[in-house]
């Protein structure tokens, strides 16, 4: 959803693009689904990572990315998000002397116990092209001590992406085929390690997502690492669980629902836009534009707390709000950025060294 208008962009102004699919996605469910729903053409190359810890997937994606510059001539490297695969490239081509463009940089929970965290802080540090979604992406970068020639404020492209397809998502007959009224449910996400690996936490959350499905039935499609976990739960009657959920699908669920429980910063963003109350189910976010300028609460995972901002939502009327340059655009500046400035290779490390010998 991030690449998908990055893409459209940089081919419209002729820019020969090389689009590599890193494998840490497998699942048709959260990977070929969306290349279809968006119409993207197939990858150049596939890695076929795959899964794993953390360290070996970073460790296999930069392997298998390393071969892709034997027969290709690079001039930028372009990431997306907080994933493995985005600080693993990252690392290979800046220790390449590739230059590296990071969309969605600077944002910060600041919870080092978040593995997106590490990946956020390292890939910013790897960047030449620093591509914010929002003011407070700015900030922290500025207070890091990045440059301003490295900081671009962009907008978003889930935004690009979300505006491109919700007439096309609505127009579906994704609620049709669930049974399901809009604004008559609540839509649910969960799939953050320390909300699903943790026995304690989630116990929690199941009892609080119980207690929700007795004020509004609740659907919740199930990530892949988290199925099995939500299969042997004892959940409310009311709580339905489905298969993943395609792009366009998962938008036409946001779009109808009344309210979205979430631990995703996707969700986060997307319910902002569409002006649906979105629950928070963690302890800090890395994008607070959706708290302070969108539709977003942080309710941490205490039941008591989740069920009382529940409650408050479904007796509230909400304004939604739509933060600056979340217009659809966003993937445009990205391209206008980039070929502003001339993207000469870095130094190579070996150079470097050579020149150090030299002197």
């Amino acid at each position: 959803m991030k690449v998908a208008p990055i893409l459209w962009a940089a081919e419209e102004r002729g820019v020969s693009v090389t689009l590599v699919h890193s494998g840490q996605h497998y699942d048709r469910n959260m990977s070929d689904v969306f290349f279809d729903d968006l119409g993207m053409r197939p990858p150049d190359i596939n890695l076929g990572v795959g899964s794993g810890t953390q360290a070996y997937q970073t460790a296999m994606v930069m392997i298998e990315f390393e071969k892709v510059f034997a027969e290709a001539d690079v001039d930028v490297v372009t990431v997306v998000g907080d994933v493995n695969s985005t600080v693993a490239c990252s690392l290979v081509a800046a220790k390449l002397g590739i230059r590296v463009a990071h969309v969605e940089a600077g944002l910060r929970s600041r919870d080092w116990s978040m593995p997106e965290e590490v990946n956020r802080v390292v890939t910013d540090r790897l960047s030449d092209f620093l591509f914010a979604p929002s003011p407070d992406g700015v900030d922290n970068l500025r207070a890091e001590g990045y440059r301003d020639d490295q900081i671009h404020l962009v907008g978003n492209v889930m935004v690009d992406t979300l505006l491109a397809n919700l007439e096309r998502a609505q127009a579906g007959s994704t609620l049709e085929s669930l049974g399901l009224e809009p604004g008559g449910y609540g839509l649910v996400t969960m799939h953050r390690p320390s909300n699903v690996d943790d026995h304690t936490v989630f116990a929690g959350l199941i009892n609080a997502l119980n207690r929700v499905a007795e004020r509004i039935p609740l659907v919740l499609p199930t990530h892949p690492r988290t199925r099995p976990r939500l299969q042997a739960a004892d959940l409310h009657g009311a709580i339905r669980l489905i298969d993943p959920a395609g792009y366009l699908d998962f938008i036409a669920l946001q779009a109808g629902a009344r309210v979205a429980l979430t631990d995703s910063g996707g969700v986060q963003e997307e319910t902002t836009m569409l002006g649906v109350p979105c629950l928070t189910m963690r302890e800090n976010t890395e994008r607070p534009i959706t708290v302070s300028e969108g539709t977003n609460q942080v309710v941490g995972t205490d039941p008591d707390t989740i069920v009382e901002a529940l409650d408050h939502v479904l007796e509230s009327a909400l304004e939604p709000r739509r933060p600056e340059l979340w217009d659809g655009r966003a993937a445009e500046r990205i391209v206008d950025v980039l070929l502003a400035r001339p993207l000469a290779k870095r130094q190579r490390p070996t150079d470097l060294a050579s020149d150090e010998a030299s002197r």
